[in-house]
């Protein structure tokens, strides 16, 4: 076969072992036909091909987001952005602006906010929205995506000023007056505030795991097959060729099934069948039939998430002991023990990977304690299951994940850094086993990097250089950090290992799928605190160019 693609003057690097460097690299139809001296891929050149002079830059596989959400992430850029944005007056004339562009909007909503916005100490409440805007429903996504901040507005609105009962792990925080202060915590304390926006919220649905109660208008659908093309152009940016949703139902996926004929389907993505605490294990059937409806190689299910706790920031991630500002508190699960467990074993029966957040260490624990139930009751077998976060583990759980083949899908931008909400609750007893990447590594497990947008920026070379120049955010901590080709291998193919496709990509070798990045450095010469500087020239997505800088 003659080429489509040959890249030359190159810093080939395969991120396989039996070869790890190259000088060139043909591509062809949708594989890799040569990688190797730049004679011998220089014999598949043909009239047609082209060629691409690497000027001594990396070429490597393309980076695998092994955790984001993609529809909320592409949806947000249309939202009011605050991170960065610190004190009133500041938060207050990003609103004013923003209002004054949607007169019609139902629901005036900003994202990404620090949940130390207004200095240290001093939390978001309605009074403080109220002086913002208090005619009009408003609210503010933190950061983590697991708490909103509403006005009085909002809360009159989603009837939730008077409290609501709502199921383990959700709050509606009462104040001493007997009505909401505006912090929700958890999903199901949000969803009733989010379903004011004009849109219904529906850019939220794949985060409830429920299908749309009302069939979206044809212009809805445009716009929503529209809004999850930008994304994947935008990830595409960034050297991404595959993709791990981390929230889904089949309405996402025939989304991008759309997406996919109208050729805007950019990387590879699978998509998971939510499961909540409040669904019957019947519900699962749902699940496989999405797996059974969309396989392949570009749009898959094949998966099943599972929240167990929440964040550590609002005090709803479950603790083995207190939390070390907040005595007396230790958070609730949102799947016990026995529940997680019974849902472990079903989901596995069905052939399914499970994907669970779990940020607390108690969570962590219940997830592997779950994982070890359905290998006893339905046999071992190459499951990958996944544990997502693991922002604390206590010790005597770190060796379990090689054991039980657990795959460790954590991000680098959210360790702390320096003093923050976060770190004080860890406190300074725990902090050694916080985000302990390294100890996980060193024990057998095996590391996914990812970013978990739109939490995070997605952009797998600041997650690099990230994990390469963390310090410990108290003094004396363990290193947690990984040398150069480990961090690389988890942003690439470590995450297709976590998602069954380490034989067809996640390496460059003669016979794997095209999925592809070049640099413009050479990234093992860049030093590390320049890494995130390093641009991205060309992305190459099945054997398609669907980036070029």
């Amino acid at each position: 076969m003659k080429a489509s693609l040959i890249f030359v003057n190159a810093r080939v690097l395969t991120m396989d072992g039996r070869m790890p460097h190259a000088e060139a690299l043909a591509v062809g139809g949708n594989q890799i036909i040569a990688v190797g001296s730049e004679e011998a891929v220089m014999d598949h050149a043909g009239p047609d091909t082209r060629f691409i002079d690497a000027n001594g830059a990396t070429l490597m596989p393309g980076f695998v987001e092994s955790h984001l959400h993609l529809f909320s992430g592409a949806y947000g850029q249309t939202l009011l952005q605050l991170p960065g944005i610190y004190g009133f007056e500041a938060l207050n004339a990003g609103f004013q602006a923003f209002a004054a562009s949607r007169p019609d909007e139902g629901l005036l909503l900003a994202q990404g906010a620090d949940y130390e916005i207004l200095g240290k100490g001093t939390r978001l409440d309605r009074h403080v929205l109220d002086r913002i805007c208090p005619d009009r429903p408003i609210a503010i996504m933190a950061y983590d995506f697991h708490t909103l901040f509403a006005n009085t507005a909002a809360l009159e609105a989603a009837g939730l000023l008077n409290g609501r009962d709502l199921p383990v792990g959700n709050e509606v925080v009462i104040g001493a007056d007997g009505l909401a202060t505006g912090e929700l915590r958890e999903k199901f304390a949000l969803l009733p505030v989010l379903d004011l926006r004009t849109t219904g919220g529906r850019e939220m649905l794949g985060m409830s795991g429920i299908e749309p109660p009302v069939a979206p208008t044809p212009e809805e659908w445009r716009d929503d097959v529209d809004i999850l093309k930008e994304g994947m152009k935008f990830a595409a940016s960034k050297g991404i060729t595959s993709m791990h949703n981390m929230d889904g139902n089949r309405h996402l996926l025939e989304l991008l099934r759309d997406v996919e004929a109208e050729g805007g389907l950019l990387a590879r993505i699978s998509v998971p069948f939510h499961l909540t605490r409040d669904m019957p294990l019947g519900e699962l059937e749902r699940a496989s039939a999405m797996t059974r409806d969309f396989t392949g190689e570009t749009l898959t299910c094949g998966r099943v998430k599972i929240f167990i706790d929440g964040v550590i920031e609002s005090g709803t991630a479950a603790m083995l002991d207190d939390y070390a500002d907040r005595p007396g508190l230790r958070g609730n699960p949102i799947f016990d023990a026995a529940s997680f467990a019974e849902a472990a074993v079903e989901a596995d029966r069905r052939g399914m990977q499970i994907a669970v957040h779990a940020i607390g260490d108690a969570a962590v624990r219940i997830a592997l304690d779950g994982y070890e139930a359905a290998r006893k009751a339905n046999g071992p077998r190459d499951s990958r299951h996944r544990i997502e976060h693991i922002e604390m583990i206590d010790p005597a759980d770190i060796p379990r994940f090689a054991e039980l083949g657990v795959i460790a899908s954590v991000q680098p931008l959210h360790a702390p850094v320096g003093e923050t909400p976060t770190s004080r609750s860890i406190g300074a007893q725990r902090a050694p086993h916080a985000y302990a990447w390294r100890m996980l590594h060193e024990a057998g497990a095996k590391i996914a990097f990812s970013s978990d947008w739109p939490i995070v920026a997605i952009d797998p070379l600041i997650g690099i250089q990230t994990a390469l120049t963390r310090e410990p955010h108290l003094p004396g901590l363990p290193d947690q950090r990984l040398p150069l080709h480990e961090v690389l291998a988890a942003f690439t193919c470590n995450g297709a290992y976590a998602g069954h496709m380490e034989e067809k990509t996640g390496t460059l070798r003669t016979g794997m799928l095209a999925d592809l990045v070049l640099l413009s450095a050479d990234i093992e010469a860049t030093p590390v605190d320049q890494i995130a500087e390093i641009g991205i020239r060309m992305t190459v997505c099945d054997g398609r160019i669907t980036h070029e800088a």
